[in-house]
């Protein structure tokens, strides 16, 4: 069974003294870098020279600096930039400045998983990935609360490394919910696979179908919309707040009923081959590659042709006029 953490098993003494650098101040960065000020540790943030965001970082009271300049003050350098340029960023202007002994941390496994990223054998090299977006991990935290965040070793070079993780991880506020331990592999594995199969992909492609299903059928857009996207919040915080069987008990029993005699029609033996094949191909680095060539020396062609084709499907027409009916989505 997975092992947890929280506060108690922590150690934020291993913190005092230290400066952590973070690098980028986007969702996740301005609630690291912020949690971790109000937490008593010293912290710097690391942007680009026309970075936008570094007056934000000043409004909140931290230090911003270029990227280099971070790294060089920093015990601990925490990565927080898109997958796509943070090997770039790391080993141009980070590495040149990590000494033995410093710490490099990631809030997603990807860099390091796939060897984009191959850092000194002198350095610990860790992760603390909160389970929730950066709004959601900045927001619990000043409520004095947490998000249950997971932390990894895959470089232990001073024996200390997974003290310094779950140090960090308390920093944050996730000792207050919970701190999993597993690994950089896990991580970035199942992360991947849960976006392409389920989260992402898949749950976004099963609506849209069902939207043209419908229509194809004859029956309204507004309708199919309401009935096969709109409908799939209400699902979600029933499964969110109790598992299926909230679900199961606040739905109608005509629904649960359809539940348990539809779904195997859709989700079929041939899905489970394709969802074995995508977790295969993120397993092997097929899906890093591809990755990492679609946005490689800034080309990203067929990324942005297939982000404005779905733009202009029905759907996001039809659904951007309903909500505009929702007052209370504003």
């Amino acid at each position: 069974m997975i092992q947890k953490y929280y506060d108690k098993d922590c150690n934020m003494e291993l913190l005092a003294g230290k400066t952590v650098a973070i690098i980028g101040f986007g969702s996740q960065g301005h609630a690291h870098a912020q949690n971790l000020k109000e937490s008593g540790v010293n912290v710097v943030v690391g942007l680009a020279e026309n970075s936008k965001s570094r007056e934000a970082v000043r409004a909140a009271g931290l230090e911003v600096m270029n990227v280099s300049d971070a790294a060089k003050a920093g015990d601990f350098v925490m990565m927080l930039v898109p997958d796509e340029v943070s090997a770039d960023i790391y080993n141009e202007q980070v590495a040149p400045h990590m000494k033995k002994g410093d710490v490099l941390m990631y809030a997603h496994g990807f860099n390091i998983h796939y060897k984009l990223v191959c850092p000194s054998p002198d350095i610990d090299v860790i992760m603390v990935a909160p389970k929730g977006p950066g709004h959601t991990v900045r927001s619990q935290y000043e409520k004095k609360q947490g998000v249950p965040s997971l932390i990894a070793v895959y470089q232990d070079a001073s024996g200390k490394a997974k003290d310094y993780a779950l140090a960090y991880a308390s920093g944050i506020g996730a000792g207050r919910a919970g701190i999993l331990e597993t690994t950089f592999k896990e991580e970035t594995e199942t992360d991947l696979f849960g976006e392409q199969a389920v989260l992402c992909g898949g749950v976004t492609e099963l609506m849209k179908v069902g939207f043209e299903v419908l229509v194809e059928a004859g029956y309204e857009p507004e309708m199919a919309y309401f009935e096969c996207v709109h409908e799939m919040k209400l699902i979600i915080d029933l499964i969110n707040e109790g598992g299926f069987a909230k679900m199961r008990h606040s739905i109608s029993n005509t629904a649960e009923y359809g539940d348990y005699t539809a779904g195997k029609r859709v989700i079929t033996e041939d899905t489970r081959r394709a969802m074995r094949e995508i977790l295969t191909e993120i397993q092997n680095g097929t899906f890093a590659s591809n990755f990492m060539t679609e946005f490689s020396a800034g080309r990203k062609t067929r990324f942005l042709a297939t982000r404005r084709n779905e733009a202009e499907h029905a759907v996001e027409q039809v659904g951007g006029e309903l909500r505009k009916m929702m007052t209370w989505l504003k």
